[in-house]
C-alpha cells in the first residue's frame, strides 16, 4: 500500500491532535507540520519526533533563536506532500489556499473557513462519495459535525421532519481561557438561525433546521438541546435505534453519574484517551423524551476532538485511498478508539 502524504499546516489545539490521528493511520505517513509559534507548543511536535517546518522567514529565526530543528519552509514542506490539512487560526486558511492551489496540492479547511472557499462542505456519514477525489474540502465545525451526526441518523430511520436546537457554547478553547473568556454572563448570539444551522444545511440541503446559541463562561464543551418534529409518532426505542446507526454517537446516563460536561470530560480520561478527547457525540439516552410526534434530547460536544475523525475520512475521500465511507469510517474508528 501507498501511504499518502500529509502535511499538517498550523499545530494548534486542532492541528496536534490531527498529526497524532495521522500517524496512528496504516496508510498515511505524516510528512510534516508547520507553523509560525516558537513556545512549548512546538516542542511537543519535537518530542513525538515530528519534522517541523517554518511557516514564515521570521518563525523560522524565531524556532532556531528557540533551539527547534527546523527543517525547511511551508512550501518545501507541501511540495513533499499528497494533501494538505490546514488548522491555523481563522481567516488564516483563506489565505493559505492560493499557496495550496499555486503548488497544486490537495487541501482540507476547518469550519471556521466560509463553504464558498472550497465550494465543498464534509461530513463523514453525509457526503464522503461527493467528496472523492476534489481538490479539496472544508470539515465543518464541531457544532454543526454535531448537528450532522444526530440529524442524519434520524433522517435514515424516516423520522426527521425538522429540529429546532438551542446550543450553549463554550467561551474559548481551554488552554486560552486566561486570554478571551468570558465571566459572570451568558451572551445571546445576535442572530436567528446562528451560523449552525444554514452551515449543516451546506452538507445536507434538505435538513430543516434552525439554531440559536449563547455564549456560556465555560470552556469544556458544548451542550445542545434539541426538540425535533418527527415524521409521524413513535417509541422511545424507535429513536434510539435510529441514533444506534452512527457509530459516533455513544449514549451516556444521568443515573450513572453523568450529569454535567466535567464528569463526562473525566470519564474520558479515565478511559485513557489523549486529553480526555470525546470524539463521539455524548447522548443523555435518559432524558430523550418521546411525546407523540415531539422529540426531546440533549447531548454534550466536544469542541476539540469531534471533528478528528471526520478530518481523517476527509483525507482518504480526498485522495481516493478508499472509496467506501462505511470503510473508512470503520478503520477511523478503530485507530481512534472510537466506541470501543
Amino acid at each position: 500500500m501507498t501511504k499518502q502524504k500529509i502535511a499538517i499546516i498550523g499545530y494548534g489545539v486542532i492541528g496536534k491532535r490531527v498529526a497524532d490521528a495521522v500517524a496512528l493511520q496504516d496508510d498515511m505517513e505524516l510528512t510534516g507540520v508547520a507553523d509560525v509559534i516558537s513556545d512549548w507548543r512546538i516542542q511537543t511536535a519535537v518530542r513525538k519526533g515530528y519534522q517541523v517546518y517554518a511557516a514564515t522567514a521570521e518563525a523560522r529565526q524565531n524556532m532556531q533563536a528557540a533551539g527547534v530543528q527546523v527543517e525547511g519552509t511551508m512550501d518545501e514542506l507541501l511540495n513533499q506532500a499528497d494533501l494538505a490539512v490546514d488548522c491555523t487560526p481563522k481567516k488564516i486558511a483563506a489565505q493559505n489556499v492560493e499557496t495550496y492551489k499555486k503548488l497544486g496540492i490537495k487541501f482540507i479547511l476547518q469550519g471556521g473557513e466560509k463553504h464558498e472557499t472550497t465550494g465543498h462542505s464534509f461530513g463523514a456519514e453525509n457526503n464522503y462519495d461527493s467528496a472523492l477525489n476534489r481538490d479539496s474540502t472544508r470539515v465543518v465545525s464541531c457544532n454543526t459535525t454535531s448537528i450532522l451526526r444526530t440529524l442524519t441518523a434520524l433522517k435514515r430511520a424516516g423520522l426527521l421532519q425538522s429540529a429546532r436546537g438551542t446550543l450553549l457554547r463554550r467561551a474559548t478553547d481551554p488552554w486560552e481561557s486566561h486570554l478571551g473568556g468570558i465571566m459572570n454572563t451568558m451572551v445571546p448570539e445576535k442572530d436567528i438561525p446562528s451560523h449552525q444551522g444554514p452551515d449543516a444545511q451546506s452538507v445536507d440541503p434538505e435538513l430543516d433546521v434552525i439554531t440559536a446559541a449563547v455564549k456560556v463562561p465555560e470552556t469544556l464543551s458544548h451542550l445542545h438541546y434539541w426538540n425535533v418534529r418527527l415524521t409521524r409518532e413513535a417509541s422511545k426505542e424507535e429513536v434510539l435505534e435510529a441514533f444506534k446507526t452512527s457509530s459516533r454517537i455513544q449514549f451516556i446516563n444521568y443515573s450513572d453519574g453523568l450529569v454535567s460536561n466535567n464528569t463526562i470530560k473525566e470519564m474520558y480520561l479515565d478511559a485513557g484517551r489523549p486529553w480526555g478527547d470525546m470524539y463521539e457525540v455524548a447522548l443523555w439516552e435518559d432524558m430523550l423524551k418521546v411525546e407523540g410526534d415531539e422529540l426531546f434530547y440533549a447531548y454534550v460536544v466536544d469542541n476539540q476532538a469531534i471533528v478528528i475523525p471526520e478530518t481523517i475520512d476527509a483525507i482518504r475521500a480526498l485522495t481516493g485511498i478508499e472509496e467506501s465511507a462505511e470503510k473508512s469510517i470503520v478503520k477511523t474508528n478503530e485507530s481512534l478508539g472510537i466506541n470501543q
